[in-house]
C-alpha cells in the first residue's frame, strides 16, 4: 500500500444554478483541482452522484463527465452510495492510488437538485430510505429524522430548541465561505420561530437540497511536492455500514456505521478523538450532528447536544464541526457533499479557510453517512509538515 496525498482541490459555489448544467458543474469542479494540482491528465475519474437519473433523467456519467472534460479515454465511472456518494467516490480513489493501480485519480462529486419541483426532490431523496418498509409507507428522510430527534428527546431530556446551536454555529462559519449557499447569520430566534417540517424537526434543522460540484486529485505522497507545495495525506479512509431501515437497527440513536468506520479510520492513521483538530460532519440534521459526535467518540451517549450547548463545536472549541458551514448552510447537494468536505479540511490544513480558520489544524476528519445511517464513510486528513 502506498500513501496517498490529496494534491489538487477544487469546488463550484454551492446554490440554485437553474442555468448550468450538471456536466458543466462537474467540468468547473475539475478542472479548478487539476489546475490546483498542475495536471492536465489523470488515470482515472471517480464521479460521486445519487440522483442524477431521477432529476435530471442523466446516467453513465462517469464516461459523460470524462468526455466533456477532454479526458475521453480514461478508466471512469459513476460511485453511488446515497448521500455518501461523493465520500464513496473519494474512497474508490484512495484504494486505486493506494494499491498502485493508478497514479494520479480525479474524483468529482456532482448534484443537481433544484430544477425539480419540491416534492419530486423529496421523493428522489427517499431512495436513500428502505423502499419496501420505509418510502412505501410515506417516510421521508426529513420524517425518519424527525423521529430519530423525538426518541434522543425523550431518552435524554432535551427540548427541541437544545438543537439550536449546531445550526447556529454551521451558519456563523458559512459567512466566512464564498461558496456557501447561505451567508445569514442565524439567530437563536429565527431557529425557533421556524415552520415546522416534521414535528419537532423545523426548516432550519434540515440542510437544503442545492446544485454544486466538488473535486480533489490525488496522487502518491511521493509524488505530492512536485504536484502541489501544500498536499495533504490521507492518513485513513474507513468504510461502514448498517441496515437501511431504522427499526431494523440494534438501537435507533446508535449510528454503528459511523461507529465502525470511525474506528477504522482511528486504528488505520493511528490516532484517537482528542487527536484531532476539526471534524467535518454529516450535519444534514441537527440529530444527525449529535448522533455523529457520539458515535465517533467526541461525546458520551446523550452528550452529543450538550458539547453543541457548551460552545465546544466552535472555531475555538474543543471539536470544531461545520467550519465552513457544513451540510446546513453550505448547502447539501447531496451526491457532492462527501467531496466538498474533504475539499474544505484540505483548506482548513493548509491554512487557507479564512475567518473559518481553526488555528494550528493538522489533523481533520470528515465523515459523509448516507441515508438516516445505513452508510458511514470517514476519511482523516493529515498536513504533510
Amino acid at each position: 500500500m502506498r500513501d496517498v496525498a490529496i494534491v489538487g482541490i477544487g469546488q463550484t459555489k454551492v446554490g440554485e444554478h437553474w442555468d448550468i448544467g450538471l456536466r458543466h458543474l462537474a467540468l468547473e469542479a475539475l478542472q479548478g483541482a487539476m489546475a490546483d494540482a498542475g495536471v492536465e491528465r489523470v488515470d482515472a475519474l471517480y464521479v460521486g452522484n445519487m440522483l442524477s437519473g431521477a432529476l435530471v433523467g442523466q446516467e453513465h456519467l462517469g464516461a459523460l463527465v470524462a468526455d466533456f472534460a477532454g479526458l475521453r479515454g480514461v478508466e471512469a465511472v459513476k460511485v453511488e452510495a446515497a448521500c455518501a456518494s461523493g465520500a464513496a467516490a473519494l474512497r474508490l480513489g484512495y484504494v486505486a492510488v493506494a494499491g498502485g493501480l493508478s497514479n494520479v485519480v480525479a474524483v468529482v462529486g456532482v448534484e443537481k437538485m433544484t430544477d425539480a419541483p419540491g416534492p419530486e426532490a423529496t421523493s428522489a431523496a427517499a431512495m436513500a430510505c428502505d423502499a419496501d418498509y420505509e418510502a412505501a409507507h410515506g417516510l421521508s428522510l426529513a420524517a425518519l429524522h424527525a423521529l430519530l430527534m423525538q426518541r434522543y428527546m425523550r431518552e435524554y431530556g432535551y427540548t427541541k430548541e437544545n438543537f439550536a446551536p449546531f445550526a447556529i454555529n454551521a451558519h456563523a462559519n458559512a459567512m466566512n465561505n464564498p461558496y456557501a449557499m447561505f451567508h445569514l447569520a442565524l439567530k437563536e430566534s429565527t431557529y425557533n420561530r421556524a415552520r415546522m417540517v416534521a414535528d419537532p424537526l423545523n426548516l432550519m434543522d434540515g440542510a437544503p437540497i442545492a446544485d454544486g460540484a466538488a473535486a480533489v486529485v490525488l496522487a502518491p505522497v511521493e509524488w505530492a511536492r512536485q504536484l502541489n507545495p501544500a498536499p495533504v495525506r490521507v492518513a485513513a479512509s474507513a468504510v461502514g455500514t448498517d441496515a437501511v431501515a431504522v427499526h431494523d437497527r440494534r438501537d435507533p440513536l446508535l449510528l454503528d456505521a459511523a461507529l465502525l468506520s470511525s474506528g477504522r479510520a482511528y486504528r488505520q492513521a493511528g490516532v484517537a478523538p482528542d487527536d484531532i483538530d476539526f471534524f467535518e460532519l454529516h450535519d444534514a440534521f441537527g440529530i444527525m450532528a449529535a448522533l455523529s459526535l457520539e458515535a465517533t467518540g467526541f461525546a458520551e451517549r446523550g452528550k452529543g447536544v450538550r458539547l453543541a450547548l457548551d460552545g465546544e463545536i466552535a472555531l475555538r472549541g474543543r471539536v470544531p464541526i461545520s467550519t465552513l458551514g457544513g451540510l446546513k448552510a453550505r448547502g447539501h447537494p447531496v451526491g457532492a457533499t462527501g467531496v466538498y468536505q474533504a475539499v474544505e479540511a484540505v483548506q482548513q490544513l493548509r491554512g487557507q479557510a479564512g475567518g473559518s480558520q481553526v488555528p494550528n489544524a493538522r489533523l481533520g476528519m470528515t465523515q459523509s453517512i448516507g441515508g438516516s445511517g445505513a452508510t458511514a464513510i470517514t476519511h482523516i486528513l493529515e498536513r504533510i509538515v
